[in-house]
């Protein structure tokens, strides 16, 4: 994966040296690896252990939160590309994604820890939210529009609000029921549920 693609906004300082940029990141890694909290994660301690200067984790970065938020992306698998075949195709890639996140934080000692440190640093947990949740979340409420200008959704509903119900079943599996299933098929079968009820009166069923 290439990391500097995985950001958005301008780039900052000199051009990225990627070699660089993932000793930085496999640096943080190893040091949660081996149990250092991200509260006693230091810019010259993850220098040291990555073999970089600090000015080399500056330029990338404009400090500790914004360089764990691409830690955990680095962790995760990365975002599926929608197929914009249907809105009912692109929820259950959207949901799918979801899915194979849960699992593999379940699997992944390094994921689950940053995942539960996160939520006791509200500063890390507002980077993660902005970069990461906060644009997934549109990009799911714009399919749903979308899916209304084309005539595959009822126009009356709440988009935000569907957003919720579409997501909200396989997030509290993930991770308000860490022991639920999260079977293949799974997301076919969330959004197939919601959207029997949800598509205009005249649209049949595909």
């Amino acid at each position: 994966m290439n990391l500097a693609d995985s950001r958005t906004g301008p780039v900052r300082g000199r051009p990225r040296s990627e070699a660089v940029e993932r000793a930085i990141i496999e640096g943080v890694m190893k040091l949660l690896e081996e149990g250092v909290p991200l509260a006693e994660l230091s810019i010259e301690r993850i220098a040291r252990t990555a073999g970089v200067g600090k000015a080399a984790i500056y330029r990338r970065w404009s400090g500790k939160e914004e360089l764990f938020v691409d830690v955990v992306r680095a962790a995760e698998p990365p975002d599926a590309e929608l197929p914009g075949t249907s809105m009912r195709d692109d929820l259950v890639v959207l949901l799918e994604s979801l899915r194979q996140r849960g699992l593999l934080s379940r699997s992944s000692a390094i994921l689950h820890n940053v995942h539960a440190q996160m939520k006791s640093s509200p500063k890390v947990w507002t980077a993660y939210h902005n970069l990461v949740v906060a644009p997934r979340r549109r990009l799911g409420v714009e399919v749903l529009r979308r899916g209304q200008r084309n005539g595959e959704l009822r126009e009356d509903v709440d988009v935000e609000l569907l957003n919720d119900l579409f997501v909200g079943p396989m997030l509290l599996r993930s991770v308000m029921r860490p022991d639920a299933d999260l079977p293949d098929g799974l997301s076919e079968q969330i959004v197939d549920t919601l959207l029997e009820g949800l598509r205009p009166v005249s649209s049949p069923p595909p």
